[in-house]
């Protein structure tokens, strides 16, 4: 009599007594942040999963692998995925922006920003505070394009976008903002009343923010079958009590997030920002503070066949065993202690494997350059061809197929944090919600190119994607400011003595008519004869420059000092 194969459901029941029930998420708590605010960014809370239901791993019974191991093979539905509102081909970049910064959320910083910068008036030493004028919606998306801008034209502090040097100045920056508007904005910037905010919160200074874009971002788009988690640091050096250290990281200081990305597009699918034991999960016991974070970030999306990859910060048998019950496969690397990992041989030569399973869970033990363990309920118990040739021998380099999968997959947050990297609109400032709030704002464009780009069928640069916003926005919001008037003169231009030069009358204005003079440059700052305010109709053009026709226009030209 042949023997009948065992199927995945068998194994699963019976690696479990009983079965796990399907957790509710539809139920909703009471949230420590402000949502009297802005009613629809109440945030759903896990309900926490007793002891006896978090799978054991004592007892697995490893074996040996061979190929008869079946890995759990879910049906994902595919159909459903992607951007979810029905869009026209001919969406524009602005439109797919405001799917996430839209004039609601904008209104909420204006009253929060007004409100703030009232309150910085009636301090002692409030300055040019007092001068202060209520900002609108349409001036405040005029300083997100304007901070996007400045994302692309990298200076060393925000005043240079400002100077009158004149090897060094950009005048597009003047007819947007004046340099004391645009920093008055940037020091009242505010997103919560600061009499109402809950302080057990550490993030309830960008609470209103951070809820309304992972709620978007869950919203406008449904991720494709794979799915990968990994860590992302925003660099931060001041003093901050959730302030993390990861050598490992570019930054190595900074804070932390926890970031979910659609492997398929990069899509940013949702964000934690990681405050220490306050930190926005359920923790659940059986799986630690890493597979808590898994199952809190992965609710919305269980039982529906997706498949994870992480690294080996989160992965461990117990976690898989829990996605497997609620049919979620797994992919990642492991630590070779972690609970419930079979023993391997110690020491293992140069491409040397060894494959462990469980049921669909397989542990796999390659050395590489160095000892590589992976843990997966999706791969088969085989080598695959991993497209490269040795340069020795010539043959074709053969690796465990859970490792190809995972390098394959896991790159998705690394990939963002690279793109980001280039166009990034984030300043050194000296509060750490503001610079959170531009990093949010960087994940709200992002996520919007991905949308365009589904949407559109279109591939084009990031940053090309971001100079098409920028110019949308100000066509939408920007009003035209009155010429500046006084203000420090420019410097000299280094070519005034090298170059051509040729006198031309200063162009009339509409109050002077044909009598429009300007003051001489040389008279009013010689250094060879006595100073005085004395006006003149003709000018050097390319110097932008008014001279007296003699002797002044031939000594700005001809003389160092003059």
């Amino acid at each position: 009599m042949a023997r009948r194969g065992i199927t995945v459901e068998e194994v699963v029941n019976m690696m479990f007594d009983d079965e796990v029930p399907i957790l509710d998420f539809s139920s909703e708590s009471e949230s420590d942040s402000d949502d009297d605010l802005i009613p629809q960014l109440v945030e759903e809370v896990l309900v926490p999963i007793p002891q006896d239901e978090v799978p054991p791993v004592n007892e697995l019974g490893w074996q040996f692998a061979n190929s008869d191991h079946r890995p759990c093979d879910f049906v994902f539905e595919a159909s459903g995925s992607g951007v979810q509102p029905e869009l026209p081909s001919t969406v524009t970049e602005y439109d797919c922006f405001k799917l996430f910064i839209s004039d609601e959320l904008v209104g909420h910083v204006v009253e929060e920003t007004n409100t703030f910068a009232e309150e910085l008036k009636q301090r002692s030493e409030a300055g040019k505070m007092e001068r202060w004028v209520g900002t609108t919606v349409a001036e405040f998306f005029t300083f997100i394009a304007t901070v996007l801008i400045m994302a692309v034209v990298r200076k060393k502090s925000l005043k240079e976008y400002w100077t009158t040097n004149c090897m060094y100045q950009t005048p597009f920056f003047k007819t947007l903002f004046s340099q004391d508007r645009f920093l008055l904005i940037m020091r009242a910037l505010h997103f919560i009343n600061n009499t109402t905010m809950n302080r057990l919160d550490p993030l309830a200074k960008i609470r209103p923010i951070l809820s309304s874009l992972t709620l978007k971002f869950r919203e406008v788009f449904v991720p494709f079958k794979n799915l990968c988690i990994d860590e992302s640091l925003l660099l931060w050096k001041g003093r901050l009590a959730f302030r993390q250290y990861i050598p490992s990281k570019r930054h190595r200081f900074g804070i932390k997030f926890f970031i979910l990305c659609d492997v398929l597009t990069g899509y940013v699918q949702d964000l934690v920002i990681y405050t220490g034991s306050t930190t926005d999960i359920v923790n659940i016991d059986g799986l630690g503070v890493s597979g808590s974070v898994v199952v809190n970030m992965l609710k919305p999306y269980l039982e529906k066949g997706h498949a994870l990859f992480t690294d080996n910060w989160y992965s461990s048998p117990t976690l898989f065993l829990y996605l497997m019950k609620h049919r979620t496969g797994a992919c990642g690397t492991v630590r070779a202690k972690r609970k419930g990992m079979p023993e391997f041989r110690k020491k293992m030569k140069k491409d040397e494997v060894e494959m462990k399973c469980a049921g669909p869970l397989l542990a796999v033990k390659w050395h590489d350059k160095r000892d590589v363990h992976v843990l997966s309920t999706i791969s088969s118990a085989s080598m695959a061809d991993s497209g490269k040739v040795d340069f020795n021998t010539g043959e074709h380099k053969m690796k465990p197929s859970c490792v190809l999968d995972y390098n394959k997959n896991m790159g998705a947050v690394d990939r963002f944090d690279m793109r980001n990297s280039f166009v990034e609109c984030t300043r050194k400032t000296m509060k750490w919600y503001k610079k959170i709030f531009f990093h949010l704002v960087d994940c709200a464009i992002h996520n919007a190119y991905i949308v365009h780009q589904q949407v559109t069928g279109q591939v084009i640069r990031p940053q090309a994607f971001r100079e098409n916003l920028v110019r949308q926005l100000l066509e939408h919001h920007h009003t035209p400011r009155n010429a500046p008037t006084g203000g420090r003169p420019s410097l000299d231009t280094p070519l005034r003595i090298k170059a051509r030069h040729f006198p031309s009358e200063v162009p009339q204005t509409a109050a002077q008519g044909n009598s429009t003079r300007r003051h001489c440059r040389v008279c009013l700052h010689s250094s060879r004869r006595p100073r005085q305010r004395k006006l003149t109709r003709f000018f050097c053009a390319p110097c932008d420059t008014a001279l007296c026709a003699v002797p002044c226009f031939e000594e700005f030209h001809t003389l160092k000092n003059y």
